[in-house]
């Protein structure tokens, strides 16, 4: 059947199976899918044709980007009747409007090469992550993307102002608007944003673009608790205000994977600290009033005894191998060995509880596992991690992975927080997010879904129980 799709859309029909494969794993290599093919279309044009031979044929639809997800979510199923759609040849820049602060993208493009086409007219754009040289804005989008920079820019969301979506009835939705206001009606850029491909295909988005920062400032410091780590931020937020870029945190845990595990990292600071905080400010000013104001904002943690040492970045080298030791720490416990992980958010002010409260649930029902605790503490998400006690069995560690789940979990419901905070629920957390909604929740997703996609082609299994 699927030789009928040849030649109906520009681009590239993916059937081979070597050449399908790099298709069907995710970045983790935790999912394997089949699929009867990849489809990579050229335009919006092409992705409607594609669709509407999927709805014709009721193939099932996964739309992928750069295919850096954690969650699963851009994986087809085990079926082998799943058409991914791949729109990585989609990646122009439609246009850039510096006297309006946006810029115009197909969702192919790779979010590096949006923050340099940005740079590229004295504007930024502040989305960053880990996986920012291959992951693409559509993806980014499908998932509300989070980053390093959220305390000050906000999340994916925040930076959207319009989208161009491909329905699941192969029509193009062209709402590429770039106005900051707009009460005209429901805001469906809102539902697609999020929704992980399973409302329709976005192919295009315009992005709010801000003045490039004057100065920067980066600081690494040592605290003894996350009570004192919490302290420190509101004292830099207090002094600092809006300079307050990013707000990091690390355990000692953290810091020594990334040393055993990453060619050319250093221990930051010379005293050891059981927990550290990654600190950024930026200025529309100057690097001097940045930096004037961090280390204002030091001092005032110092002289309350919050900290046990800092340092302050005196080159663009050495804040960049400040960030490299926390955006190092995923990789590294990759390499160190299996690791159960947890994408969480609870309220900024409770934080401090909650770890000591959720480190002490799963020390009393697995004795000996090792924390890896890091995150956006700014923002309140924390990747909430394991790895194996010492010597102990992978697969023995690895079947703990339910119980230990339910364990995080039940103390992030306690504290009102959430199990997915910017990974996206995928097929990882899709069943526990489910499960814990509300019976009128789970009515008003079904029926957006029903409403959007009737015949259930878009992303099937992803995201909703």
């Amino acid at each position: 059947m699927i030789e009928t799709l040849e030649g109906q859309f520009s681009g590239r029909l993916i059937t081979a199976t070597d050449d399908v494969a790099p298709f069907l794993t995710d970045w983790r290599k935790t999912w394997t899918g089949t699929a009867i093919g990849v489809a990579q279309p050229d335009s919006a044009e092409d992705v409607a044709r594609v669709v509407r031979w999927c709805a014709a044929h009721r193939v099932a639809i996964v739309p992928q980007g750069g295919n850096t997800g954690q969650s699963g979510g851009s994986v087809p199923e085990a079926t082998g009747t799943n058409l991914v759609l791949s729109l990585t040849r989609m990646n122009r820049i439609r246009a850039i409007d510096p006297a309006n602060d946006t810029i115009a993208v197909d969702a192919g493009c790779v979010l590096q090469s949006v923050q340099a086409a940005a740079d590229g007219v004295e504007r930024y754009f502040p989305l960053s992550l880990g996986a920012e040289g291959s992951c693409t804005i559509g993806g980014n989008l499908a998932t509300n993307a989070g980053g390093t920079a959220v305390l000050r820019y906000g999340n994916a969301r925040d930076l959207c102002l319009g989208l161009e979506v491909v329905t699941a009835a192969g029509e193009i939705w062209d709402g590429m608007k770039a106005l900051r206001k707009d009460n005209s009606g429901y805001d469906l850029r809102d539902l697609f944003i999020g929704s992980e491909g399973t409302l329709g295909v976005i192919t295009g988005a315009v992005l709010k673009l801000f003045p490039k920062p004057a100065g920067r400032a980066t600081a690494f410091a040592g605290v003894a608790s996350v009570a004192d780590a919490m302290a420190v931020f509101a004292e830099v937020r207090a002094r600092a205000g809006a300079r307050l870029t990013g707000f990091e945190m690390l355990s000692e845990a953290c810091l020594s994977l990334v040393l055993d595990h990453v060619p050319g990292a250093r221990r930051p600071l010379v005293a050891v600290a059981p927990w550290y905080v990654l600190i950024a400010l930026s200025d529309s000013e100057s690097e001097d009033t940045a930096r004037a104001a961090l280390e204002g904002a030091l001092a005032g943690a110092l002289a309350a005894g919050l900290l046990t040492d800092a340092a302050i970045a005196v080159s663009e080298a050495q804040a960049r191998a400040f960030w490299m030791v926390r955006e190092s720490v995923s990789p590294a416990q990759g390499a160190a060995g299996p690791a159960i992980k947890h994408d969480i958010a609870v309220p900024v002010s409770a934080i401090a509880a909650f770890v000591e409260d959720a480190l002490a649930a799963a020390e009393a029902a697995f004795p000996g596992l090792r924390p890896v605790t890091f995150g956006h503490l700014g923002d309140g998400n924390l990747h909430f991690n394991f790895s194996p006690a010492p010597g102990m069995d992978r697969a023995a560690f690895l079947a703990l992975q339910p119980a230990l789940n339910a364990v995080v979990h039940a103390k992030v419901r306690a504290y009102r927080g959430t199990i997915s905070a910017e990974h996206g629920l995928g097929v990882l957390r899709r069943d526990e997010a489910h499960a814990a909604r509300s019976p009128v929740e789970r009515a008003l997703m079904a029926s957006i879904k029903a409403a959007f996609d009737p015949q259930g082609i878009m992303n099937p299994a992803k995201l909703l129980g």
